[in-house]
């Protein structure tokens, strides 16, 4: 008896003996030495794999800065990441190693290099005087953790405030500290009990650089003289203070507090504020205080020549306006504007006219960012409008649930869709130019079309031009518009089988030549739409309802008939799938009070207009059968020419004609493979999880929610796409199944069942779903002499078979007679789930599927409709030249273990290639790449694999991914010219690159951040100021804090890493040491700054990099225990 290996079983390998293995083996080895006639041009030369750019908002914002002259903003995030923008198509994006929290960003201004601080008490210079910005220096604090930052502008000294209340003062150029420290017990008052708290603000006196205004989080702030060491004032105030911000003349400074108020003082009036404001309180009559409102987190005091100055808030929401959404206050005069967001505020910024802190600052513009968008809004015209943003900052919009890339489009395409999508702009944005300006495009070396499309949980549909690494909003589509909405929960219909977002798409199925989109939801409906751009009104929205159920032949259904076999050529289609078009169902529940031959959802029964670009050809629902839900769509295929649309799920397959609006085909897995079925299968009949429970039936719904679909899973990968497709939410223990009782307890919510892919389970219940679906011409079957239409089928268990299509002719009889579906008998087997399938011709080249080429459908065509008819049919090989050639065609079949080519007609196995033996495949395409092709495979071990076709050698093998969820598993795709991405958080879309040729010329592709520009001359002081010694004080910081005067920092406070000197792409990484120093040297040399003798140090740490981090260890431990006084 042959022992198995159930981990194998559970891996999708069915029943593999040592033996049979061991006979595979030779079988590829004898297949791979055989000599083929087709050459193959790709070699591993050609492959290379980096990260090309990424799109979308940054995930989990947390730091906001912007460069007034460069006009750059800079972004941070929670997970370390920074985005920098420039004018539209000019963006960029860096990580930190680290992955901790930026808390605070500051541009060096107009000097091409940045400073970021994170949470995990590290300073980071960043060099973007070049297209990837990379870390010049860091400096880590061992002792204390960074609270506030604050660099003069045109300053190389930057303040760092701390937890424990002290400022350490770092030097930009050398990232060293200098030996002046100011500390908290000689800030505040001596006679003081009590710890101020952290620092949450400093800034130096805009007049005077020798004063330093320190804000301490319990409300007290102090001036303090850096020449005198010494306070010169202290402000206290009995509420904790969040901000604080400086009148330009320095005379009066604003702070805004935990109470919702803001305290205006006079800088030489330290006993009370000059004026306290509380912005949404409630004034109260007998000259009472206002009623407390919520924190005032961050103000701004902005001057103008002409008129009243602008205080500009965020928070002091009084407590009683429960459920209002987060404002931001504009202050003017008398007049006071609140801006509602549709997100928290995560920080705002003013844009103003000058960098120079000591002249009227003329703001034009505020910032701000939200926890999932970034608004700009203008200060200069009345009513505050925002600028239309022209970032693709709305990926995110709603959840992404799927995606789709297209590479080489046809050109016409990308102007069709932008036409239509034009008329959906909003109205109501400034009139004025995106302010965020800087830097210059790269240069276009690809000049290919390339589309993005995005589904989403609220059933829209976004395309995307994504050409030239760049990405832009075309056009949208709403699917959910031709169903009934319930206004309310309680309206709901009991037929929903998701808890929320019964319109999420799952699939999309594009052909782009003929511009038919078909999209399968997550409430089994599939919509089939036709490109116009004609408006039309619909007065009565084309539907179908399929029973589409799982039942084997000896069993009865549910209605007591037996579910017909496969139709026989002469019979049309199955009379008993189609339901009549009327809106209302055929019958709402069975003679047993189940619900049974009802949609999920209700389609609308009133007209319905639709605007120019996708109009809906027809609708088509699965229905309840017998109280028994219908189960998600797994696959789907569309096909212009033959005027088909094919979807399946785990019961079956069905096949519709889009043209005459019928169902051709209805079955279930089992029936496809008629007496061949090699599975022995369990009757199944009714469903055996159904139980009573009081009387009534506890449905099963095979539906996850939505909120399932796209969450973030942090769970183990399921091994199918199609037993995985939905996720498992955050910190939950639910059962990886794909069916889910809404009525089950926590009990049995907390078992986990492993499913595998060649065995969809262990259970008696076994289910083999359609897992990939391909319309082609080709041969059928082993005796074949010429190439017919055909679709063929992939399933969960490995199995290809074959269906023949038999159209009729073109032109008013193909919407006359029937299509005949017929059965084709062949089979073939693969280990794991079918993924993917394509067809080569006899010199290797790719067979696209038939298609139609696009014409617009609302207007007649008398003269050119039967040339247009006639297109519809495939071109076919004629038979006297498939005679001369004995191998005609070669099918290549990706599943999620192995790939294997199959010559055609004969159907021998020529080449097979098993891609993972521990892993999985994901996601498998054949795309093409340098005027040949390739199968592109993505497994869940992270692995990105290419092979050559038809041999199947691997070409590349690359670990990508250190870690797989299930939000990546669904949206990773590849496409044509090596370009493919993901979706690598819940707002961004990462593009990266397999091809060579791309990586070479992506350094050209990239903008530039930095483009040398004039600073703004600084405010004339004007004859009398500059006679009686008004104006501005300049400090010459060099001779407080260089070392000659302060001495040396103390070594154990903070640490400095050499970055690595701003490598320049790819090739700069061969240069070495030599060449990032010079890189570091030319970029500091360009600011007027030298590195001195932080150059040969830098070199040196750099060329012994372990020695060095062995000694700063030694010394830490060292001088870690020792006073000052012992050094």
């Amino acid at each position: 008896m042959r022992k198995f290996n159930i981990r194998k079983v559970l891996d999708g390998l069915t029943a593999v003996s040592s033996a049979a293995s061991a006979s595979s083996a030779a079988q590829q080895q004898q297949a791979g030495n055989r000599e083929t006639e087709i050459q193959e041009t790709l070699q591993s030369e050609h492959f290379q794999l980096c990260k090309t750019v990424r799109h979308g908002f940054p995930y989990q914002p947390s730091a906001l800065a912007f460069d007034p002259v460069q006009k750059i903003l800079a972004i941070g995030t929670q997970t370390g990441a920074l985005r920098l923008f420039g004018r539209p198509g000019v963006e960029c994006y860096c990580q930190h190693d680290s992955g901790a929290a930026v808390i605070q960003l500051q541009f060096l201004i107009n000097e091409g290099a940045l400073v970021s601080a994170l949470a995990d008490d590290t300073l980071h210079l960043w060099n973007l005087r070049q297209k990837r910005p990379a870390i010049l220096h860091s400096l880590k604090f061992n002792r204390e953790r960074i609270t506030f930052c604050h660099l003069p502008f045109q300053s190389k000294w930057l303040y760092v405030g701390t937890e424990r209340g002290n400022i350490h003062i770092v030097n930009v150029e050398s990232f060293t500290l200098s030996g002046y420290v100011i500390m908290w017990n000689k800030a505040i008052e001596l006679s003081s009990k009590s710890h101020p708290g952290p620092i949450v603000h400093i800034s130096d006196n805009p007049m005077d650089e020798g004063k330093l205004l320190i804000g301490f989080e319990s409300g007290t702030v102090v001036l303090w003289d850096l020449k005198s060491k010494k306070a010169d004032y202290r402000y206290t105030h009995d509420e904790a203070i969040h901000s604080v911000a400086w009148h330009h003349e320095g005379k009066q400074f604003i702070c805004s507090h935990s109470d919702g108020t803001l305290t205006i003082w006079n800088v030489r009036s330290p006993t009370k504020p000059f004026q306290t404001i509380t912005p949404h309180g409630k004034q109260l009559k007998d000259g009472k205080k206002p009623e407390p409102c919520k924190p005032i987190l961050k103000v701004e005091y902005k001057t103008t020549r002409a008129g009243e100055p602008f205080i500009i808030l965020s928070g002091g929401l009084s407590y009683d306006t429960v459920g209002r959404r987060p404002c931001l206050t504009v202050m003017h005069g008398k007049s006071t504007a609140v801006l509602e967001m549709d997100y928290s505020i995560v920080d705002f910024l003013t844009l103003c006219e000058t960098p120079y802190p000591n002249d009227f600052q003329e703001p034009y513009a505020v910032v701000v960012l939200l926890e999932k968008d970034l608004v700009l809004i203008d200060l200069a015209q009345n009513g505050y409008p925002i600028f239309e943003n022209p970032y693709p900052l709305t990926i995110h919009e709603s959840p992404v649930t799927c995606c789709e890339y297209f590479a080489d489009c046809p050109v016409d395409l990308i102007p069709a869709l932008y036409s239509v999508g034009a008329r959906q702009k909003r109205q109501g944005y400034s009139k004025k130019e995106w302010p965020i300006s800087g830097g210059n495009w790269g240069l276009i070396t690809q000049s290919y079309p390339e589309i993005i499309i995005t589904g989403h949980a609220d059933g829209s549909i976004k395309f995307w031009d994504a050409s030239a690494i760049t990405l832009q909003v075309l056009y949208k589509l709403k699917t959910a518009k031709v169903f009934e909405k319930s206004r309310n929960k309680d309206d709901r219909p009991n037929t929903d089988i998701v808890d929320e977002d019964p319109y999420a798409i799952q699939i999309i199925s594009w052909c782009p030549e003929s511009r038919m989109l078909c999209i399968a939801g997550v409430s089994a409906h599939v919509i089939i739409y036709r490109f116009s751009k004609q408006e039309v009104t619909t007065e009565i929205i084309p539907m179908l309802e399929v029973r589409l159920l799982y039942e084997i032949n000896d069993m009865e259904s549910p209605d007591g008939e037996q579910v017909p076999p496969l139709p026989t050529p002469g019979t049309g289609s199955n009379p008993q799938s189609i339901v009549p078009q009327s809106h209302p169902s055929t019958s709402s529940s069975s003679s047993d009070g189940l619900r049974d031959n009802v949609p999920c959802l209700k389609v609308k029964n009133s007209p319905l207009k639709q605007s120019p670009g996708y109009q809906i050809e027809l609708v088509i629902q699965l229905v309840w059968v017998s109280g028994e839900p219908p189960q998600q769509i797994t696959s789907l295929a569309v096909n212009s020419a033959y005027g088909l649309v094919v979807f399946g799920n785990c019961n079956g397959i069905a096949m519709v004609d889009y043209l005459q609006k019928t169902v051709l085909l209805n079955l279930g897995t089992i029936e496809l493979y008629g007496s061949n079925d090699p599975y022995r299968r369990e009757p199944r009949s009714p469903r055996k999880s159904r139980q009573p429970s009081g009387g009534v039936l506890t449905v099963a719904s095979c539906m996850c929610g939505l909120s399932n679909l796209y969450s973030e899973s942090v769970k183990k990968l399921r091994t199918s796409y199609i037993t995985g497709l939905c996720d498992i939410n955050e910190g939950t223990t639910v059962p990886e199944d794909r069916c889910k009782s809404p009525t089950s307890d926590v009990k049995d919510n907390s078992f986990s069942r492993s499913r595998s892919s060649s065995v969809t389970s262990i259970d008696k219940e076994s289910r083999e779903a359609i897992s990939a679906l391909h319309f082609c011409e080709t041969f059928t079957r082993k005796n074949d002499t010429s190439p017919s239409p055909c679709l063929w089928v992939g399933t969960t268990l490995g199995t290809v078979l074959v269906i023949v299509l038999n159209l009729p002719p073109g032109g008013e009889q193909r919407l006359l007679q029937p299509v005949i579906v017929s059965p084709s008998g062949t089979i073939l087997r693969l280990k794991g789930a079918i993924l993917r399938m394509a067809f080569l011709d006899t010199t290797g080249s790719l067979v696209p599927p038939a298609h139609e080429p696009w014409r617009e459908h609302n207007v007649p065509e008398d003269k050119d409709e039967k040339d247009k008819s006639k297109k519809r049919r495939p071109v076919s090989v004629s038979p006297s030249s498939s005679q001369e050639i004995s191998e005609n065609q070669y099918a290549v079949i990706c599943s999620e273990k192995q790939a294997k080519v199959i010559s055609l007609p004969s159907q021998n196995c020529i080449y097979k290639q098993n891609i993972t033996e521990t892993s999985f495949v994901l996601r498998g395409d054949i795309v093409s790449l340098s005027n040949s092709i390739c199968l592109a495979c993505f497994c869940a071990n992270g692995h990105i694999m290419t092979f050559s076709l038809p041999s199947l050698r691997p070409l590349l093998d690359v670990y990508y991914l250190p870690l797989t969820n299930m939000r990546i598993a669904r949206t990773f795709c590849f496409t044509n010219n090596g370009q493919a991405l993901y979706l690598v958080s819940p707002t961004e879309i990462q593009r990266l690159t397999y091809s060579q040729e791309t990586c070479e010329n992506l350094q050209e592709m990239l903008g530039e951040l930095f483009t040398p520009v004039e600073t703004p001359e600084a405010p004339n002081r004007g004859f009398f100021k500059g006679l009686f010694g008004g104006g501005a004080q300049s400090l010459d910081r060099e001779e407080l804090f260089g070392e000659s005067a302060a001495g040396k920092a103390s070594r154990s406070l903070a640490q400095h890493i050499p970055g690595p000197g701003g490598i320049e792409g790819v090739k700069g990484a061969a240069s070495g040491v030599v060449g990032e120093l010079a890189r570091a040297r030319l970029a500091l040399d360009e600011r007027g700054q030298k590195l001195g003798e932080l150059e040969e140090k830098t070199a040196a740490m750099l060329y012994s990099a372990d020695s060095f981090s062995k000694h700063a260890h030694e010394m830490m431990l060292k001088y870690k225990d020792k006073k000052w006084y012992q050094f």
